[in-house]
């Protein structure tokens, strides 16, 4: 028998509980345009024709007081860029033990990020979108337990989250959706805020396996290639180095840190992550972002810088000395997924309506290994409701 998804038992849990349970029904909306500046160019899934799809998206929450201190929330939410398809975000129940200590069930966000648990409410912060170079991991879910423990640190108001589970779906790597499991996934959070300055840090482990066998891949698709290399290397003998190249139950590391700042009319965002799948051909990722922003009356004016740096550490290299074909066909395979980039940008933000809000941003795209640049400009209207 199939076993039933979290996020159907937590909707039965609110359809069960609705006659005697108060449900709340919220939402938000984002409907954004964008374009690339250059014809020969893409970046951030736009092209030089001019889309309102691949940003834009429309959510519901649900959320039901189960009395007794428990609580079931669930959230729908139906992207452009996936044609529009109702899709279950979250889905959990909570049990608040007391007013410090909380406990979470089902599906949730990981907590990678300053902005994680806002990732997809674009009402909440001024960008667009947040800043891709930093917020790149391919998934943001998983499906598990969660301890939240609210206290007082003197003056500082502190939030500490510890959390376990397990992701299973596809994520986005060389281009393809490819099956991912990230198993024993757990980590902690600690949030510290004082009048008008945060910060926060995470550390995130897993075990991560990735398939790379899946159908309808062309001769010269780069996964197809890696997936020759590894065969020929399995025959040669050569498994070591064969599963280097593979990502099965590799050990996973994220570290994030960052901080921000509210003073008066001056806005402020930094964060600096570093993430790596140890023993596969993916690299190791750190990357870095900061924001200053100025409020004036209902706008936001803003500027941006991100930096980006995936790259493999040399001792990986050079491995297969005595048979040179194979060694460089080996160093190859690494410098593709090899990465370096930075992206500057610039926008504005107008609350023109206690819930809604217009923004525009352009922004600059340098890749440092291809030596190429790619403008983009993105207009964008977000509602909560």
């Amino acid at each position: 028998m199939k076993k039933l998804s979290v996020a159907v038992a937590v909707c039965a849990v609110l359809a069960t509980s609705y006659a005697s349970a108060e449900v709340r029904i919220n939402g938000f909306a984002s409907i954004v345009g964008g374009k690339s500046l250059d014809s020969d160019q893409t970046l951030y899934g736009y092209d030089d024709d001019i889309s309102f799809k691949n940003e834009s998206k429309f959510a519901l929450q649900l959320s039901a007081d189960l009395q007794e201190k428990l609580t079931a929330t669930a959230q729908i939410i139906a992207r452009g860029e996936d044609d529009f398809d109702a899709t279950f975000e979250w889905a959990y129940v909570t049990y608040e033990y007391s007013d410090e200590l909380q406990f979470s069930a089902g599906k949730m966000r990981v907590p990678f990020y300053k902005y994680s648990d806002f990732l997809d409410v674009g009402y909440a912060y001024r960008w667009v979108r947040p800043p891709r170079s930093v917020y790149g991991i391919p998934f943001s879910t998983y499906e598990g337990l969660s301890v939240v423990y609210n206290n007082q640190l003197g003056d500082w108001d502190s939030t500490l989250q510890g959390f376990y589970g397990a992701f299973d779906g596809d994520i986005d790597v060389f281009g393809n959706d490819l099956p991912a499991e990230l198993n024993n996934l757990g980590g902690i959070n600690w949030s510290l805020s004082y009048d008008w300055f945060s910060a926060r840090a995470a550390y995130i482990v897993a075990d991560t396996s990735i398939s790379t066998d899946i159908d309808d891949l062309s001769d010269d698709d780069d996964l197809s290639k890696l997936n020759e290399l590894i065969a020929v290397l399995n025959t040669s003998g050569l498994t070591s180095t064969a599963n280097d190249l593979i990502t099965d139950e590799d050990e996973t590391t994220f570290f994030g840190i960052g901080f921000s700042v509210d003073y008066e009319n001056f806005l402020f965002d930094a964060e600096y992550t570093q993430f790596e799948v140890e023993g596969s051909i993916l690299a190791e990722q750190s990357q870095y972002y900061a924001s200053a922003g100025y409020r004036i009356d209902d706008v936001i004016v803003h500027l941006t810088y991100e930096k980006n740096d995936d790259e493999h550490d040399s001792s990986r290299f050079n491995t297969l000395e005595s048979i040179p074909l194979l060694n460089t066909t080996v160093n190859l395979a690494l410098d593709n997924v090899r990465a370096e980039s930075n992206v500057v940008t610039i926008g504005a933000r107008y609350d023109f309506h206690p819930s809604a809000a217009f923004k525009i941003d352009f922004s600059r795209f340098d890749d440092d290994v291809t030596n190429t640049e790619t403008d983009v400009v993105a207009v964008g209207v977000d509602l909560v409701f």
